[in-house]
Parts: structure tokens; C-alpha cells; sequence
């Protein structure tokens, strides 16, 4: 099978930087099959971004270190199942740790690693590129209403 790859720059246009301009650039593949996009490093994180709690966990836990009942306390309409679930794909990602302490009962504390609190940067952009753009959002929605 002969698939077309296209390749993205960001940072310039496609036909190039304008002259005086020194933007830094990157090349990334962008998937054209199903198995190209499911083995993208970039789809593995756009998902967690975009599933409803774990930006909500990640940045409770930027305050700090949480046990369980804390976060299950700290996010509403969170079920425990689910907070479970997510804690979990956070770890498997390297984006928590989770220490358990000998105690009796035993306690168990999730923290953001470093790669947690750098995924948080770009998240924070993103947050603050929506925020200011909500108006142009909502009225984009309007017209397609």
C-alpha cells in the first residue's frame, strides 16, 4: 500500500517563514492511517488532555501530594471507580507517582514526577489560549447554530 505521509512545520506556512521573521521550526509526521494515528506519541496525550478528569486531577495534585479520600473529596462528580481508573493511566503515563506508606490502615499518596508538572505547562497555555478566545468561540458556535 503506497500512503501519502505529509509532514506538518509548525512555527511557518507551508511555503516558508516570511523574510525577517526567525521562528524556530518542528517537523512532525501527521498521520494518514489508523495505525499511523494510534502510534503517534501525540495521540496518547491528546487524549489525556482531552478525557473529562485527568487535567482536573493533575492540577489538584500540582498543590502537593493527595491520598486517595482527598482527591475523591476534592473532585466532585467523580466516582471513586473512576478516579481509580484515572489515577492509574496517570501512573502508567509517568504522569503521578503513587507511594504507599506502612501504616495501619495503610495510606496511599499520589504526587505529580516532573513529567506531570511539564504536561501541566502546555495545558496551562492551552487553558489560557481558550480563555481568551471564549468570545470568538461562542460567537463561532452562534453562527453555525
Amino acid at each position: 500500500m503506497n500512503v501519502e505521509v505529509r509532514t506538518l512545520i509548525l512555527g511557518q506556512q507551508a511555503q516558508g517563514p516570511k523574510e525577517g521573521t526567525s521562528m524556530s521550526t518542528a517537523a512532525i509526521t501527521v498521520p494518514v492511517t489508523v495505525a499511523d494515528h494510534q502510534n503517534c506519541p501525540a495521540t496518547s496525550v491528546l487524549r489525556r488532555v482531552g478525557d473529562k478528569w485527568s487535567v482536573v486531577i493533575l492540577s489538584v495534585l500540582r498543590h502537593g501530594a493527595h491520598g486517595f479520600n482527598e482527591l475523591d473529596r476534592s473532585v466532585e462528580g467523580l466516582s471513586r471507580r473512576m478516579l481509580t481508573r484515572t489515577l492509574r493511566a496517570l501512573e502508567e503515563d509517568g504522569l503521578i507517582s503513587r507511594t504507599v506508606h506502612p501504616t495501619m490502615p495503610p495510606r496511599v499518596d499520589y504526587a505529580l514526577t516532573d513529567l506531570g508538572r511539564s504536561f501541566l505547562e502546555p495545558v496551562r497555555a492551552l487553558g489560557l489560549w481558550a480563555l481568551a478566545h471564549q468570545s470568538d468561540l461562542e460567537a463561532a458556535h452562534t453562527r453555525d447554530s
